[in-house]
């Protein structure tokens, strides 16, 4: 009861939320369209549509403007030139009842954000804060809400400076509360790094709860298929299509999914497989984003096969795979994952006559089910190499208890009976340790390997 006080505690109103009600925005993109910041392999329309993608999922978000104005200095206070800077100035103030700007970058210092808001009359987000106002949205269990708090720590510590110096404008310079010898900035960074260690721990016990749950899995031996992608590429459509679960219900919108699932679907041969659905990926997200997920991520580097979906229909499908490629190399997953990875082309009925330009990779419709049976039978080849499972068939006596040990221990597939001396041969997709097994137990059992 302690502990679900505490958790309750740490998962309180987030001060840094958006607030439930309406907002009025003005989307704003500041393109580079020269020098080293350049961005490659897309353009700013390209990428003031991913953002606009991203209001749209918040309800009661409505988008009143959407403008693109170019910037040599990305990274200065202001972000613009001065003309240019005066220019968005002039048309944000004349957008009826606005409420605030939505910077498309990935972070904005807090000086930075204050020097807008104070310039525009209105509250000012970046990337962070509104991908963060999504997860919030959508996150249902603990352990997403926790990762959440996580990661509005580093905002929470800008705002903090943001806000001691603020203080020291008012106090003429004292920082000091009352009495006390301790500065408000060190009570403040005290009770932060405080709350951190206590979500970090309770995240903790959740990743050892889900590491029994793991070992559980593991000793049943059902191999584990992580489906990965950039954002609404159609992971969880997918996954229903596999394994024809009523009760997934994809959305057409950003970051659907916060939580893993896990889904039970089978292969052609009858083998039980677990599907596991995971966050989708956005380009330019922080590092410690990213980070305060990795207890979510971890769950991919003990799978058997990464299953990576693309939406090939998107204009920016090269980037986002190069993005998605990017967060797996740095989650350290066993090489053997990456190397052995399928590649699925999502979303192919919409482009007339596609062919793929990528050897190996598989052309699909998660939505209309083209292409299943083939992803199903490479998915199995792949998991039969990787995991070491053997496909054979061994000649049992009806009577004896064969049978049984090998619907509770295998993948029976197939039963010949030859009645006349009451022997069958039995067709079993089996692991090498339960094959071990089989054989010091029915040492005169006839093995047929093909």
């Amino acid at each position: 009861e302690e502990e679900e006080t505490e958790l309750e505690e740490l998962l309180g109103p987030s001060p840094l939320a958006a607030g439930p009600g309406a907002q009025r925005v003005a989307v704003v993109h500041p393109a580079v369209k020269w020098g080293p910041r350049k961005p490659l392999l897309t353009t700013a329309e390209l990428q003031i549509a991913e953002a606009v993608a991203l209001v749209d999922t918040l309800q009661n978000w409505t988008i009143l403007d959407k403008i693109i104005i170019p910037t040599k200095t990305p990274d200065k206070k202001f972000i613009f030139g001065k003309g240019n800077f005066e220019i968005l100035t002039e048309r944000i103030k004349k957008l009826p009842r606005l409420t605030a700007v939505f910077l498309n970058v990935e972070r904005i210092s807090s000086l930075t954000k204050k020097e807008l808001e104070d310039a525009w009359g209105v509250k000012v987000f970046d990337r962070y804060t509104v991908v963060l106002h999504i997860f919030r949205c959508n996150a249902r269990t603990k352990e997403a809400k926790l990762q959440i708090a996580l990661a509005e720590i580093p905002l929470l510590r800008s705002n903090l400076k943001n806000e001691v110096s603020q203080l020291d404008q008012q106090r003429g310079g004292s920082r000091y509360i009352m009495g006390s010898g301790k500065t408000f900035m060190e009570t403040q960074n005290r009770l932060l790094k405080e709350k951190e260690l206590k979500i970090r721990n309770a995240l903790e016990k959740l990743r050892r709860k889900r590491s029994i749950l793991r070992s559980q899995r593991k000793r049943r031996e059902f191999p584990i298929i992580s489906v990965m992608g950039y954002t609404n590429c159609g992971k969880t459509t997918l996954i229903k299509a596999l394994t024809g679960e009523a009760g997934l219900q994809p959305k057409d919108q950003l970051f659907a999914t916060l939580d893993i699932t896990a889904h039970a679907g089978y292969l052609p041969s009858h083998m039980t497989v677990i599907y596991v659905d995971t966050i989708g990926f956005l380009s330019d997200l922080p590092h410690s984003l990213v980070e305060s997920f990795s207890a979510t991520l971890e769950e991919v580097a003990y799978s058997d096969l990464i299953v990576h979906v693309r939406d090939v229909t998107h204009p920016e499908t090269v980037l986002q795979k190069a993005s998605v490629l990017s967060v797996l190399k740095n989650l350290n997953l066993p090489s053997h994952l990456l190397e052995s990875m399928v590649e699925v082309h999502n979303k192919v009925d919409l482009i007339e006559r596609y062919k793929s330009t990528e050897e190996n990779a598989l052309a699909i419709s998660a939505l209309h089910g083209h292409g299943l049976e083939e992803l199903k039978e490479e998915i199995e080849k792949r998991i039969l190499k990787t995991t070491g499972k053997k496909i054979l068939t061994v000649k049992i006596n009806l009577e004896g208890p064969q049978l049984s040990w090998l619907y509770k221990q295998a993948t029976v597939q197939d039963i010949e009976v030859a009645p006349e001396d009451g022997t069958a041969r039995v067709k079993v997709i089996i692991s090498n340790s339960a094959f071990g097994r089989y054989k010091k137990l029915f040492p005169n059992s006839k093995l047929f390997i093909p």
